[in-house]
């Protein structure tokens, strides 16, 4: 059975989305989860944000890091792949998820990173 998790009215999409014991999770983005506001920091500081989203979202679907299957992450510069790459790492030191990593020419809200996963749950 499909479950929504953190739907939100004023959104046209759901935080993330479970279907059985998958957990599709929808990009990610460098949002202070206390004001709500985006940080348009350092491609450092948004990749940490980010990813410490997914972490969040991963948690209120029952799931986590270590149960991610696939990552895409959309960068608006290729040239922060590196940069990326280094943070990504101490997120995922072993038990690697498959990963996409692509370069958009633009993203919502002009940051520079965005990150969606999909997981299963144990």
């Amino acid at each position: 059975m499909k479950q929504v998790i953190g739907a939100n009215s004023d959104s046209p999409y759901s935080q993330a989305v479970s279907f059985k014991d998958l957990l599709f999770v929808s990009g990610q983005c460098p949002k202070d989860p206390e004001t709500g506001q985006i940080r348009h920091g350092s491609i450092e500081e948004q990749v940490r944000l980010t990813l410490e989203n997914l972490k969040v979202v991963l948690h209120a679907g029952g799931s986590s890091l270590n149960n991610v299957l696939k990552v895409t992450v959309f960068l608006i510069d290729m040239n922060d792949f590196d940069i990326m790459n280094k943070i990504y790492k101490e997120y995922f030191p072993a038990n690697k998820p498959a990963r996409s990593c692509i370069q958009a020419a633009k993203l919502p809200f002009e940051i520079k990173v965005e990150i969606e996963a999909i997981a299963y749950i144990s």
